[in-house]
This record gives C-alpha cells, sequence and structure tokens, in this order.
C-alpha cells in the first residue's frame, strides 16, 4: 500500500474552503487504497476518517485560530510544520509527500531531502488578498516562494481553471492538473427541515429568501453586497437577506452599519453554519448571491449553490465564469447598483428563477461530484508515481 504526507497549513477541521477540500482529499485518497498521514495545525474540529492518521503539531502559545491569509502565527506554525514533516519522514516511509498553499515549499522541501516525489495543491490567487502596502509586498514574496514550489513539484494541482493557466504561465514545465473543487458536503437537502427552516427563517409569509455564504474577506465583494441591499429592500419590501459566515466582530459591525440605514431588521445574520447543515439552508433560499469582486479561483459557495438547484445571482467576473454562464445565473456588473438590478430581476420573475434553478442543478450533477473530484485526484497521483506516463 502507498503510503501519502498531506500537508496541511490550516486548521483541520474548519468550516473554510481549503480545510474542506483537505477533507475529501483524505477520504478521495483513503477510498482509492492510499494510507495517508495529515499534517495539520493544532486547530479545528477533531474529525476521524477511516484510513488516515491525523496528527497536529503542538501550540506552545495556545493560539486559538489563525486567520485565512499570510499572518505571523501562521509563519509560526509553518515552522513547525516542517520541523515536524522531518520528524515523520525519518521514521516513515512516504511515496509521495502533498502540500497544500503555503506548505507546498515545505513538501519540495522534504522531498528533496528525503528523495520522494511531491505534490503542490495550489488553492488561492495571491493578487486577491489585496489589502495595504505592508499585506500587497508580503504576498509578493509568498508569489516567488509559489513559483519555487511549482518549478521543484512533479506535479501541481489547481482547484480551478485560473488558477492551472497562473501555474502554466509560469513556464517551469510542470504538468497542472485542474482537479476542480466540489460542494462543501456530501449531504443533500432534507425536504422536511428545508420546509422547516423556510418557516423558521421567515418573518413574513410572502418573503424571498436572499442568501449570501461566505468570509468577509474583501475579494468576496461583501462591501458590494452589503451598498446593494437598501436599493433592494427600498423597492422590495417583502425581501429578506440572510448572511451566513463573518465572525462576531464583523456581523456586529455590519449590524451597526445596516441599523443606520433603519434596514437593519431585513437582514438575518446566521453565522456560521456546518457544511452538512448548509444545503438545508440553501435550499430554503430563493435566492443566491455571489458578489466576488476579484481573483481567478472557483468560489466554493458557486457550487453548494449548483446543488441545490436555486437560483444564482453572480458578479460577471472572471472567478465567477468559471463555474457558470447566462443559462446557469444572472451575471450583472460589479457594482452595487447593478447587482441591486440583478436582485430586483429574480424577485420579479419566479419562472426564471425555477430555470436558472434547474440548469445550475443539470450542471452539478454532470460535472461537479465528489465521484469525479475522486476520478481526476486519481489520475494525478498514478501521473507522479509512473503508472501512467500521457
Amino acid at each position: 500500500m502507498k503510503k501519502i504526507l498531506l500537508i496541511s497549513p490550516q486548521p483541520f477541521f474548519q468550516w473554510r474552503g481549503s480545510p474542506i477540500r483537505v477533507g475529501f482529499n483524505l477520504l478521495a485518497l483513503t477510498q482509492l487504497g492510499y494510507e495517508v498521514d495529515l499534517l495539520t495545525l493544532p486547530i479545528g474540529e477533531k474529525r476521524e476518517i477511516e484510513g488516515a492518521r491525523i496528527i497536529r503539531v503542538a501550540n506552545p502559545l495556545c493560539i486559538k485560530n489563525v486567520p485565512i491569509g499570510p499572518s505571523v502565527p501562521k509563519l509560526f506554525f509553518d515552522l513547525l510544520i516542517l520541523f515536524k514533516g522531518v520528524s515523520l519522514c525519518l521514521n516513515h516511509r512516504y511515496d509521495v509527500i502533498h502540500g497544500i498553499e503555503e506548505a507546498g515549499i515545505i513538501a519540495v522541501l522534504l522531498a528533496k531531502l528525503f528523495g520522494k516525489k511531491v505534490i503542490f495543491e495550489k488553492h488561492s490567487d495571491p493578487s486577491s488578498y489585496k489589502k495595504g502596502a505592508l499585506r500587497n509586498a508580503i504576498m509578493k514574496v509568498y508569489s516567488l516562494v509559489e513559483w519555487t514550489a511549482v518549478r521543484f513539484a512533479n506535479a501541481v494541482i489547481g482547484t480551478g481553471a485560473g488558477l492551472v493557466r497562473q501555474v502554466e504561465n509560469m513556464g517551469t514545465g510542470t504538468r497542472a492538473f485542474h482537479i476542480f473543487d466540489i460542494p462543501s458536503s456530501l449531504t443533500a437537502p432534507a425536504r422536511s427541515e428545508v420546509e422547516r427552516l423556510r418557516k423558521e427563517l421567515k418573518e413574513q409569509t410572502d418573503e424571498i429568501l436572499i442568501t449570501f455564504v461566505g468570509s468577509f474577506a474583501v475579494y468576496q465583494g461583501v462591501d458590494l453586497l452589503f451598498a446593494s441591499i437598501p436599493h433592494v429592500v427600498f423597492h422590495f419590501p417583502q425581501v429578506r437577506f440572510l448572511i451566513i459566515g463573518g465572525s462576531k466582530s464583523e456581523i456586529i459591525e455590519r449590524k451597526a452599519a445596516l441599523s443606520k440605514d433603519g434596514i437593519a431588521e431585513k437582514v438575518s445574520f446566521l453565522g456560521k453554519v456546518a457544511p452538512d447543515l448548509l444545503p438545508n439552508y440553501l435550499a430554503a433560499s430563493d435566492i443566491l448571491l455571489s458578489p466576488r469582486i476579484s481573483g481567478v479561483n472557483t468560489p466554493l459557495k458557486i457550487l453548494d449553490y449548483l446543488k441545490v438547484g436555486r437560483a444564482i445571482l453572480a458578479t460577471d467576473v472572471e472567478s465567477n465564469r468559471l463555474l457558470v454562464d447566462d443559462k446557469t445565473a444572472v451575471l450583472v456588473a460589479p457594482d452595487p447598483v447593478a447587482f441591486a438590478k440583478g436582485i430586483a430581476t429574480l424577485v420579479k420573475n419566479q419562472d426564471k428563477r425555477e430555470t436558472i434553478g434547474i440548469a445550475g442543478r443539470h450542471l452539478y450533477e454532470t460535472r461537479y461530484t465528489f465521484q469525479q473530484y475522486r476520478k481526476r485526484l486519481a489520475y494525478c497521483y498514478e501521473y507522479v508515481l509512473g503508472v501512467c506516463r500521457s
């Protein structure tokens, strides 16, 4: 049995894109017959996967969380991961070392040191984290580190076509595999729970539920979203916005701003919802939103939206276009007025909502299933291990 060291520098498990995908990697690789050790942070919900061993680095500073993107706590944990990785490689015979995001360079170092095959998995676009001069400078350094990981990897996995193009444009000659994201949960919506939630979430029986899912990071377009809400509420008092995600402090800040506009009662903040419960909330909604403004990585939320067959409104930017088109979503310019008009189009037209939802569900069923994901991951590993050469 081939043995894999999978290195993830994110909390596991936690409700966000990379940890969700790490869970799918573990499930797929163990189902394919590999024995997997996951080396990760000492943070996150405990989760067991048969055939996988989860190894966490120490937490001497008692850090409780790490933010998305670069940070001092992340750098500290990356160093601990490197040292622990050396120890693991001294005591176990791994066939492949598979590093995710900044752990790609750690995987390359370990692979070169111990003569192993290496896979680098790229989840994000460094340019999407623009937020001040210092952060931009850090991301430029990270881009150089990322190029080095790509250069010396046996293969690179990109989670979206845009990320694969970035790898190919680096000119290293390293083969890039597009292994697309899939919805964040393998659980299907339960009809009885969906009906219960629709009754619970509505304050008036005729309300139309409009839902956003995601972090409040700048690239997600949350400023655009909240700027569009007053335009919609003014013309359509029967709408209710549901916001899933955000930290406690971020939610307090947004609530205060909505109160100043006199529309706080039209927006419900649900906090973070576990991935296995999320399909019920999405299926209980009428319209699902993706206001992203930058980046070329695929928005995980759109895959969750497609799965439940509800109408999608998205900004007409590259990242959203990687997953949907004019048949599977209403696409509008990335500004508040255009976004509000797009919402209005769907609020007024139930038939259009149903048509888009059906088309989206069909796209999910024919492309973005776990079975397709596992098949592509299997092919990448076969290539790296020399089982196939094409």
